[in-house]
């Protein structure tokens, strides 16, 4: 079946009679919203149309020639293949959490699926194995994810001096062509021209069609996945964003990512971010070359000395790019290995690749901690160039985790505790950075499903939080206008940065504050397994999840500082304790029942039971009172 924005043929005709019958009556508790695959069309290259693709080789071809065979002075002769293997990108397609999350957007609206395979399965999307969209239709080769081929046959889609000589051709072939990138919108080659930034003056041509091309140096490039909008939603002049199901079964009105609901934004972030707009000298925080890092490769794909090809008469190079492309996630791989024994993976690949995140992470955030009467601060610095954390808005999070021990090592209090044997963490004494998507009452209406905050990705509306800490450069017009606002908080043009305050208890001699981040958390994991009916992903998922350590949290940073005396009651930190310090009390009083959520209260949590009650009002009326 041919896929265009204007036919659609059968899955078009199939459903349009369902989408008049419910458009005036409200839909039975958790209906599936009778979405079509044009409500999810982005333009770019499409599968079954009138160009035909050949298909994306297995990145096994690729291994023979790019894969790590010796070190020259210390430095890897060949270093491409095996980075890849251990990257996310090369497990796009294998990730159960993937698998388990398209089930759930595919039951909340039909065919939702389809604009995840378009990225993580990109190959076989184009080759119009898409259907039906849980990926059941894949074949073997689909499963590289975002594999070599994938990458290097990607065409810029906007022409220049430098483009390809092809690429005119290939682009002139493209309708409808994408307005901005985003949302796996992508261009490729019908051929299998392999594509890359180097030129080959001082060495032999490759044994395969190749372009030299710019555009895989650019931020662009990333976008074409990195920037994921529901386009079944669109936005309305007060800011929010709506459907009515009389518009469903056609593609969105402007086709611009901006009007559709965001999902992921990392792109725009980086775009209006100060990296974008000069670069930011990071004197090597992410590798001695580039210095200062402008672009997404700068920080993923640093320079590296290495040969791009292992046959003979290719040179080592100071800049090949690193081709581990780490992100985030050092906990997936375990899945994987366990899911697919008999994929060819090298464990020791993937472990490096595990490792790759965590340096990556640990490089994101500055931690620092200081002390102010008997309170201590911690400040966490944004060192990257999008939010921090970025990227897949459920389940992943970043918290503070602050001990305060006495002077004989004593734990006395400890906030943000995450319990490793059950995967809880606590909450309501520190600060969480995450998003929560969430449907209003329209959308709530349509599906069956509660108004509010949710993990119903495909249906998802609205933003009730969102208090990741933005990047350099970040201005609140700018982020608004690319639908990646704050939400819930207030961040001041150009903060990079955010401050919580810890109240320490009486006797405090040392505190040590840890910043942890988190791939998934158990209520997002528990979720995909319940609220699955549909097969038995969420299941395998969960089942993976338990022995693989629970998505085990990553230690980002850590720092520990020796308390100076205090006096109690002195939460102003100016050294008296008079009625400056009990203004701050009432607005914290939650009632006895109840506990408090903003962090800063904590500080007037005298018995830390977790609530600012009167009895702490008790406490602290006899420490103003002598």
């Amino acid at each position: 079946m041919k896929r265009t924005a204007n036919n659609f043929g059968v899955v078009r005709s199939a459903l349009s009679a369902l989408v008049l019958t419910v458009s005036h009556v409200a839909l039975a508790p958790a209906a599936q919203v009778p979405t079509t695959l044009i409500d999810f069309f982005q333009a770019g290259s499409q599968p079954n149309g009138d160009v035909v693709y050949e298909e994306f080789v297995s990145s096994n071809t690729c291994q023979f020639c790019h894969e790590r065979q010796g070190v020259h002075g210390g430095a890897p002769l060949t270093d491409i293949y095996a980075p890849w293997q251990g990257s996310m990108m090369a497990q796009a397609a294998r990730d159960p959490l993937f698998f388990a999350s398209v089930a759930i957007a595919n039951q909340d609206a039909a065919f939702a699926g389809d604009i995840c395979l378009r990225c993580h399965m990109a190959g076989g999307w184009l080759a119009g194995r898409s259907e039906p969209t849980d990926g059941s239709s894949m074949i073997a080769t689909d499963f590289d994810g975002v594999s070599c081929d994938v990458c290097h046959r990607m065409v810029n889609p906007v022409l220049s001096e430098q483009s390809p000589f092809a690429d005119a051709g290939i682009l002139a072939s493209v309708d409808p062509f994408p307005v901005s990138p985003g949302g796996g919108n992508f261009v490729m080659d019908p051929f299998d021209r392999r594509r890359g930034p180097a030129t080959f003056e001082s060495s032999p041509l490759p044994p395969h069609a190749f372009e030299v091309a710019p555009f895989f140096s650019t931020s662009e490039m990333c976008a074409t996945c990195h920037d994921v909008s529901n386009p079944v939603f669109m936005r309305q002049p007060d800011g929010t964003y709506a459907v009515s199901l009389e518009s469903l079964d056609q593609p969105h009105a402007t086709g611009n990512k901006y009007d559709m609901f965001p999902l992921e934004r990392t792109y725009s972030e980086w775009l209006n971010s100060e990296f974008a707009a000069t670069g930011v000298d990071m004197a090597g925080r992410y590798g001695p070359s580039p210095l200062v890092v402008r672009t997404c490769q700068d920080c993923h794909m640093p320079d590296t000395p290495g040969k791009a090809c292992n046959l003979d008469g290719y040179p080592v190079r100071d800049t090949l790019a690193s081709h581990e492309l780490a992100g985030g996630n050092a906990w997936v791989q375990d899945m994987v290995l366990n899911l697919y024994p008999d994929d060819g993976l090298n464990p020791a690949y993937l472990e490096a690749g595990k490792a790759a995140a965590v340096a990556m992470l640990q490089r994101a955030a500055t931690l620092e901690v200081t002390q102010t009467g008997n309170h201590v601060n911690v400040r966490i610095t944004n060192e990257t160039g999008h939010k921090l954390p970025t990227g897949y808005p459920e389940g992943r999070r970043m918290w503070i985790s602050v001990k305060f021990y006495d002077d004989s090592a004593t734990l006395l209090a400890e906030r943000g505790y995450y319990d490793t044997s059950n995967a809880e963490l606590t909450t309501t004494d520190t600060k969480v950075y995450e998003v929560h998507l969430g449907l209003d009452a329209a959308v709530a209406a349509v599906t069956g499903l509660p108004e509010g905050k949710g993990f119903h990705f495909a249906v998802a509306n609205v933003v009730l939080k969102d208090n990741r800490v933005p990047p350099r450069g970040f201005t609140n017009a700018a982020f608004a206008a690319a639908g990646a606002a704050p939400a819930g908080v207030s961040y001041a043009d150009g903060q990079y940065w955010d401050d919580t305050a810890f109240r320490m208890p009486q006797g405090t001699r040392d505190v040590t504050v840890s910043v942890y981040y988190q791939t998934a958390s158990k209520e997002f994991i528990t979720f995909l397994r319940d609220a699955n009916i549909t097969d038995t992903t969420g299941q395998t998922l969960f089942d993976q999840w338990e022995i693989t350590g629970k998505s085990p949290p990553v230690l980002m940073a850590s720092s520990t500082i020796v308390a100076v005396p205090f006096a109690d009651g002195d939460h102003t930190g100016d050294g008296v304790i008079d009625l400056a310090d009990h203004a701050e009390l009432p607005a914290c009083l939650t009632g006895p029942d109840d506990v408090y959520t903003e962090p800063g209260c904590a500080v007037f949590d005298f018995d830390d039971d977790g609530d600012v009650d009167a009895n702490d009002v008790a406490e602290f009326m006899l420490v103003l009172t002598g």
